[in-house]
């Protein structure tokens, strides 16, 4: 990114309301998405965010890979029909060839049809895994083509998921196609991803009667409010208008450019903040806080980090982590002032498993809704590591 583009922060009253401030513009709470990591959902906690924060459709978790099958489906999908909400599905892909994305497909639409996911849904492919980012962009798109020509079949719409650092990088999205993930630090005034269906703009989002941060997005489109049918009944517009702004809150308007022959002159910033982040990219790791500090170690898409303090120095946001050798790292969560380089999750608390056995990091890892990656990322081993009776790992 040319320093032109970049937003002019100046000094630390302006830095600090990157994380306490409130966006005048705030984006809308259109569609949540929901996988077993929300855990059950009732028909009136998505009433609440129908009524009191504008959610007007649903993307309910369906399936993983060619095995995983969300044990919440069914009851998501039919909690949020009873809601009057339009429900749609997504399933995370693994597959690395063209019959690999077939065979997901077939299981995806088989898995949706008996979770009781309507005709005429969005049924789309979540394109973020290892596998993805190790292929091609011409396999990408062979594969996802693929994949959304099968899922068609079982009487479901098509789309692709994915970050907005991958699209039309990793994989072609074309205008009017695509929903995308990208969370901004400052929010610049512009409808981000306008000719795409969706912006996922959040995954912290906050229910007034719901546990836990969500996966919010703004359509852009009415491709996720089509194809089927839906109770959708008026909302709360005062309700709405107040709960937008709190969800919006970290997120602010400054608009204020800064040209090449102005210098950046605003010093670091420090917060001692807890949370997780999960990366869309590859990144590197630094022994300090800046890209002239030596690398020492790498992070990938599908893995995740657990940081106790976030610096925002100079051209990018960092956030610290402790090492597995006990030494400190340092990995950026995105550009200072410009798009995220993944999720960061504030104030996580981890649900655990304790090793019996015959217990394997995939047994687990599938029991729980997760890869064996991110298992190994989140506990700080490798998926190679030996687990022993009586450890006590974090599964989310």
């Amino acid at each position: 990114m040319k320093l032109k583009n970049k937003l002019l922060l100046t000094g630390a009253a302006t830095m600090a309301t990157l994380f306490l401030g409130l966006n005048a513009n705030a984006a809308r709470m259109d569609m949540v998405d929901v996988s077993n990591n929300n855990g059950y959902m009732s028909t009136a906690e998505y009433v609440s965010m129908r009524n009191e924060f504008g959610v007007k459709a649903l993307t309910v978790k369906i399936s993983e890979g060619t095995t995983f099958k969300d044990g919440y489906a069914t009851s998501n999908i039919a909690n949020g029909q009873a809601a009057g909400l339009y429900v749609n599905g997504y399933h995370f892909a693994h597959y690395k060839t063209k019959a690999q994305a077939i065979a997901e497909a077939d299981f995806a639409g088989q898995t949706a049809k008996t979770a009781g996911l309507p005709v005429g849904a969005v049924l789309a492919t979540d394109v973020e895994s290892q596998e993805a980012n190790n292929q091609s962009k011409a396999s990408n798109d062979r594969n996802n083509a693929a994949f959304m020509k099968e899922i068609q079949k079982f009487g479901y719409r098509a789309d692709i998921y994915t970050s907005g650092s991958w699209a039309n990088n990793k994989m072609t999205i074309k205008g009017k196609t695509g929903w995308i993930a990208a969370y901004p630090y400052v929010v610049s005034g512009k409808n981000w991803y306008s000719t795409n269906h969706a912006w996922q703009w959040s995954s912290t989002a906050k229910f007034r009667i719901s546990y836990g941060g969500f996966d919010v997005s703004q359509l852009n489109s009415n491709y996720y409010t089509a194809g089927q049918k839906s109770t959708v009944k008026p909302t709360d517009k005062a309700a709405v208008k107040q709960q937008n702004k709190t969800a919006n809150k970290g997120k602010v308007i400054n608009k204020a450019k800064r040209g090449p022959h102005l210098k950046n002159t605003a010093a670091a910033q420090t917060y001692n903040q807890n949370g997780t982040f999960y990366p869309n990219t590859t990144l590197n790791v630094r022994s300090g806080a800046g890209t002239a500090y030596r690398k020492v170690a790498t992070y990938y898409p599908g893995e995740s980090v657990q940081y106790d303090q976030v610096i925002i120095k100079s051209d990018y946001v960092w956030a610290r982590y402790l090492r597995s050798n006990g030494h400190y790292g340092y990995i950026a969560l995105g550009v200072n002032g410009g798009e995220s380089y993944g999720k960061r999750v504030v104030g996580v608390s981890h649900a655990y498993h304790t090793v019996v056995s015959g217990d394997s990091l995939w047994k687990i890892a599938n029991e729980n809704g997760t890869t064996v990656s991110k298992l190994a990322s989140l506990n700080g081993i490798y998926s190679w590591s030996t687990i022993y009776p009586g450890q006590r790992l974090a599964v989310r």
